[in-house]
């Protein structure tokens, strides 16, 4: 997938999430794209993050800052309730 398709998609993710409080946005881009992308298509967008900032918005550049610092995907299933709060998985 072309990288100029992934900084497309992505500032899609980032216009839906606007609407919400800044710090909700940036987990539910996270959440999103760690759910829905590829290792790869992740990768590709931190990469292109690094080179050329200006081309992704603001909130997803904050939201990929965890991928950068090595954050698991799966850390907010494997957290009890107590850190994922109410609305985290209900699986087992």
């Amino acid at each position: 997938m072309s990288v100029e398709k992934l900084n497309r998609m992505a500032n899609q993710i980032a216009g839906f999430f606007r609407s919400y409080p800044e710090s909700q946005a940036i987990n539910g881009i996270h959440d999103h794209l760690t759910a829905f992308w590829t290792p790869g298509m992740r990768q590709t967008l931190v990469a292109c993050a690094k080179q050329e900032p200006a081309r992704l918005d603001p909130l997803v550049m904050k939201a990929l800052l965890a991928f950068q610092a090595g954050k698991s995907p799966i850390e907010k299933e494997i957290a009890g309730p107590e850190v994922v709060g109410e609305l985290g998985s209900d699986a087992g």
